[in-house]
């Protein structure tokens, strides 16, 4: 399980796959933008940031729910309808929308600790999302399986999660320093994009669960 190779078939099923990715998860993320504009309109730039982890929740696990299910159809050889896809996914809405919640509050806690936490609880927490959706599992029991299946393999997966999100952060500061004070379509466009290029990182982490939840070791 060579990290290379899980991105390679990664970015090669997102080649496959764009116009379906983009069609089924684009809309929502520029939606999700839309909303935290509001709110960061409305409350202005002291508000309490907890409003934009709310917008969050509301909307991240819509468009996640729906690129895992995805995912899951096409290693299947499937092609399911979009509006199928939604209606599973807003079923799954409640448990994925606390599991989210569940998962941010670690990882922040994690990295308001020296940072290496954060790192450490972003690797275990990894498949929980997957194993909520696709094995039905509730937020405490995926935490839990979660952590089970990533032991002894945090670093190839470290890696992978890095490889994919070190680059965006680098393209978000360089947008935050080329465009300081954006106006509303550009910050709509800039928050939109970062947000639908994270999505990478969820087709990367499912090749791994895929490959890990199949190895002999896990069984």
């Amino acid at each position: 399980m060579n990290p290379l190779t899980v991105l390679r078939d990664s970015l090669y099923f997102c080649q496959r796959n764009l116009g379906r990715i983009v069609q089924l998860c684009l809309p929502l993320v520029v939606l999700e933008a839309l909303l935290q504009q509001a709110v960061d309109s409305s409350l202005g730039p002291e508000a309490f940031p907890g409003y934009s982890v709310v917008v969050g929740l509301l909307i991240y696990p819509l468009y996640t729910g729906v690129l895992i299910l995805f995912l899951d159809a096409r290693s299947r050889g499937e092609s399911p309808l979009a509006r199928d896809l939604l209606a599973a996914t807003v079923s799954l809405w409640p448990r994925f929308a606390l599991l989210t919640a569940i998962n941010t509050l670690l990882i922040l806690l994690g990295l308001s600790l020296y940072f290496l936490p954060g790192l450490w609880l972003m690797v275990t927490l990894a498949f929980a999302e997957y194993l909520l959706v696709l094995k039905g599992l509730q937020p405490l029991a995926a935490i839990k399986e979660s952590f089970r299946l990533t032991r002894g393999h945090f670093l190839r997966i470290l890696v992978c999660i890095l490889a994919v999100m070190a680059p965006l952060w680098v393209l978000k500061g360089a947008s935050l320093a080329a465009y300081p004070e954006p106006g509303p379509m550009l910050s709509l466009l800039i928050e939109s994009a970062h947000s639908f290029l994270q999505l990478f990182t969820s087709v990367v982490v499912f090749r791994l669960f895929m490959l890990i939840g199949d190895s002999p070791e896990q069984a």
